[in-house]
């Protein structure tokens, strides 16, 4: 039977593209209906699309598998942006206002829209984390209705290159498919595995993936710090390969002997570890290639805690997700370099989530980030049933979805997380545009009004004019004269 109502999201991650469509229950709970996969080492390094073409024929690919399984047809999908240039960057908008000024919803948005318009060289802001208000010298989280002289918004602007976002957008675009939303996947994945307590305590979020390790730190349900190191499990798996053996070797080797820690005590520098039948590695010399690249790891998840200024303050510890986060004693790892006691490995979301698929039910965090996104959507994502004659109504859907009038969401309207699309950037630039021309317009016209008020006053003024008063009476005098002979 097809599937009438459901909810579709993608993720581009550096091993594999993820689809996945599910069905948001009555009880809060969500019913997964569908799971398609693809390889993507071959177009995506880092998290990030460097082949279009072939990423576009992923894209369909997923659609397809997950339209075969619904038995309808996909109109539009949820899409998670992250990736290797993705990061934050903190700026802030200040206003001197007359004194006492009241501070008005107005004068908030400008302040939003003002950094919104903020240029970075070959950089494009994404989402943008509002920290907090100054009024005069007192923090506010919400400044509207108190009297103030100095007006201070601080924001957190998440950013990434330009041709990231362009080629993501590109993908889409080529393989005629809809996106409904982008989404911050480090915030929708945020939201899915970490508590209230944890967001409001102060905590670090380390995502650990195959190319990348996404480090998200909060702080009174405030997003403080974002950014993405080009280092992950893939990075182990080469090391390991250095030893002379395969990658795919390599990766079983890891999964199979690996651990985060290990005491110096324990190693036995006799035992020898199997490769194959043939071949074997020293116990001591896998276990220093492991141990090393995954302190580069740590090391370099530890400085990013620390440049957010609230590494002193996370009460709710540090929490590790992504399929990195399965390595054997990874938690002892952590706290021996960061000295941060309180590690907690999140296996899978906080969501209820009904499903029969291995790859979910395994709660082993590398689903979590799909899950989050498709958590977000809010919209129904189906189309028409397939048609019988093997009829695609796919482009018909995309005709309609793109024809539809695009609004432009103001920066209050835009959710935490939420990514204006390509669509949604344009037109905002058109409208920008035309409300410059308007504006020249008017103050062309003002200019013109004033020259011509101020020709007419001239007029006047000469008119008035002691000579201009005597020319006309000799005038009239004359006239007089005439009249009477």
């Amino acid at each position: 039977m097809a599937a009438k109502e459901f909810i579709v999201a993608i993720e581009l991650g550096s091993s594999k593209v993820t689809g996945i469509a599910g069905r948001k229950n009555l009880d809060g709970s969500i019913s997964v209906l569908a799971l398609a996969q693809e390889d993507s080492s071959s177009f995506i390094r880092k998290g990030v699309v460097y082949n279009i073409d072939k990423t576009a024929q992923c894209l369909t690919n997923i659609v397809k598998k997950l339209t075969t399984t619904l038995k309808t047809n996909i109109s539009k999908v949820y899409v998670g942006v992250g990736g290797q240039s993705l990061r934050s960057i903190r700026n802030i908008i200040t206003k001197e206002l007359p004194e006492n000024t009241l501070v008005t919803t107005d004068m908030v948005i400008n302040l939003m829209d003002s950094n919104r318009d903020m240029k970075y060289p070959e950089q494009e802001i994404l989402d943008v984390a509002v920290q907090e208000y100054k009024v005069d010298s007192q923090l506010q989280t919400d400044p509207v209705g108190i009297q103030c002289n100095h007006l201070e918004g601080n924001f957190l602007n998440i950013i990434a290159r330009n041709t990231v976002y362009k080629n993501l957008n590109k993908c889409f675009e080529t393989a005629g498919i809809t996106v409904a939303e982008m989404y911050m996947a480090p915030i929708a994945l945020a939201d899915s595995v970490l508590t209230e307590a944890e967001k409001r305590s102060g905590c670090a979020l380390v995502d650990i993936g195959a190319d990348t390790t996404t480090v998200s730190v909060f702080n009174k349900n405030i997003l403080r710090h974002l950014a993405v190191i080009p280092l992950g499990g893939n990075n182990i798996t080469k090391d390991i390969a250095s030893l002379q053996m395969e990658e795919s070797d390599a990766e079983k080797m890891k999964i199979k002997y690996a651990s985060a820690f290990t005491d110096n005590n324990d190693i036995d520098n006799t035992l020898m570890l199997s490769i194959d039948e043939d071949r074997n590695v020293e116990s001591r010399r896998f276990v220093e290639i492991v141990e090393g690249r995954l302190e580069e790891i740590i090391e370099n998840v530890w400085f990013q805690i620390q440049s957010s200024d609230y590494y002193d303050k996370l009460l709710g510890g540090i929490i590790l997700t992504g399929g990195g986060s399965n390595m054997k004693d990874i938690e002892m790892a952590f706290v021996n370099h960061t000295h941060i006691e309180k590690i907690r490995i999140a296996k899978f979301v906080t969501q209820t989530i009904n499903s029969n698929n291995p790859e979910i039910n395994n709660k082993d965090g590398k689903m979590n980030t799909i899950l989050g996104i498709l958590a977000k959507g809010d919209m129904n994502c189906a189309g028409g049933e397939i048609d019988p004659n093997g009829n695609s109504l796919f482009e018909q859907h995309h005709l309609e979805m793109a024809t539809e009038a695009i609004k432009p969401r103001s920066a209050t309207d835009i959710a935490p997380g939420v990514v204006r699309t390509e669509a949604e950037k344009q037109k905002i630039e058109e409208e920008k545009r035309k409300a410059a021309e308007e504006a020249e317009r008017i103050a062309a016209e003002e200019a013109a009004r004033k020259i011509n008020e101020e020709k007419e006053k001239r007029k006047q003024q000469k008119k008035n004019s002691l000579l201009n008063k005597a020319i006309d009476g000799l005038k009239k005098f004359s006239k007089k004269i005439v009249e009477d002979e």
